[in-house]
């Protein structure tokens, strides 16, 4: 449990390496993170660790004090490799921006990610692809 947080998992039936690619690829992102725009700012990456860990700032539109800290939550996915070739994806978004939110439950969180879940599991496996080094 995260205090002062929103904390979500979710089982995909998706290799991680996949996963990972829907997650980070910003054709895909912008679809279902953000403004839906693919034009839109980029949001600023706080930590990448891949296949792993991608940690995301994520703007608010209403500060809790001054500080422009306050602005933003940190959003962290986490992926584990789960049996049967399926992902665990962990989501868990906090900072002082949070608790200006009317909706502090997550259940918009928990419509992205199921969102995200059928969409990743509906695209066709690509295989894997060639290196550059030749």
């Amino acid at each position: 449990m995260v205090a002062d947080g929103i904390e979500r998992e979710i089982t995909i039936a998706a290799p991680r390496e996949r996963v990972w690619e829907v997650l980070t690829q910003a054709e895909f992102l912008s679809t279902w993170f953000g403004t839906g725009d693919p034009g839109a700012q980029p949001t600023p990456i706080e930590r990448l660790d891949p296949p792993a860990v991608l940690a995301l700032r994520r703007h608010r539109h209403a500060a809790t004090s001054g500080d422009p800290a306050d602005l933003t939550t940190l959003v962290t996915f986490t992926l584990t490799t789960e049996p049967g070739n399926h992902t665990r994806l962990r989501l868990v978004e906090s900072g002082p921006a949070l608790r200006t939110r009317t909706n502090r439950t997550g259940t918009g969180w928990t419509r992205r990610l199921t969102e995200f879940a059928c969409h990743t599991e509906r695209l066709p496996h690509r295989g894997p692809r060639p290196t550059d080094a030749g």
